[in-house]
C-alpha cells in the first residue's frame, strides 16, 4: 500500500517549468485535482496530507534539490515510519519519449541523480517508480542544458495530456495496488 508520494525537482522559480522538475508538475497537478495547497516545511520538504479513498497519504516535495533528493526521503520515511515498499517516487526519464509514463515497482537508478540518491540514503531500490518521459536531446553532451530547459509551447499540450494520466495511474495505484495499476499505467496514451 502506497502511504507517500515524493515528487522529484528543484525548488525555486528558475526551475518551475523545467523538463528536470515534472516529478514536482505531476504532483502539483494530483494536488490540484484534489483541491489541496496547504503544506508544512517539514522533513527537508514541502510536505502534504491528502485524503484519498479514505486514508492519509502524504505527498512530499523534497527542497533539497535533485541530486541531494535522498536526504529529504529519508528523513521522512524515518519521521513516519513508512518503508520504501510503502513510497512512489515520480521523476522525469530521459530514455521514455515525451508522451509516455513507465510504473515500476523497483530497480535501479536508471543514472538519475536524484534516485541516486533515494537509493543512497535509504540503501533500497524497492520502491515504487513512475517514470514521466521527457525524451533526449539530439546532441548527448547537452543533457544538462536540456534537462534544465523548459517544455516547447509545442510541447505543452503533449505535457498536459501526460500530467493527467500520471494522476490517473496515481489514484489507481491508490485504490487497487501499483501490481494491478501497471499496465494501465504503461499503456500509451491514445
Amino acid at each position: 500500500m502506497i502511504r507517500l508520494l515524493v515528487g522529484l525537482g528543484n525548488p525555486g522559480k528558475k526551475y518551475e517549468r523545467t523538463r528536470h522538475n515534472v516529478g514536482f508538475m505531476v504532483v502539483d497537478e494530483f494536488l490540484k485535482k484534489l483541491r489541496v495547497k496547504d503544506y508544512k516545511e517539514e522533513c527537508l520538504s514541502h510536505l502534504f496530507r491528502v485524503k484519498v479513498f479514505d486514508r492519509e497519504v502524504l505527498v512530499a516535495k523534497p527542497q533539497t534539490y535533485m541530486n541531494n533528493s535522498g536526504l529529504a526521503v529519508l528523513n521522512i520515511l524515518e519521521e513516519y515510519e513508512i518503508h520504501p515498499e510503502e513510497m512512489m517516487v515520480i521523476y522525469d526519464d530521459l530514455d521514455l519519449p515525451l508522451g509516455r509514463i513507465r510504473l515500476r515497482l523497483e530497480g535501479s537508478s536508471g543514472g538519475h541523480h536524484g534516485v541516486e540518491s533515494i537509493i543512497k540514503e535509504i540503501k533500497s531500490e524497492n520502491f515504487v517508480r513512475l517514470r514521466i518521459g521527457i525524451g533526449r536531446p539530439k546532441d548527448k553532451n547537452k543533457v544538462v542544458e536540456y534537462v534544465l530547459s523548459p517544455f516547447s509551447p509545442e510541447e505543452e499540450p503533449l505535457l498536459y495530456a501526460v500530467l493527467g494520466r500520471a494522476c490517473e495511474c496515481i489514484l489507481r495505484c491508490l485504490e487497487t495496488s501499483p501490481q494491478d495499476a501497471m499496465s494501465f499505467c504503461n499503456a500509451p496514451l491514445e
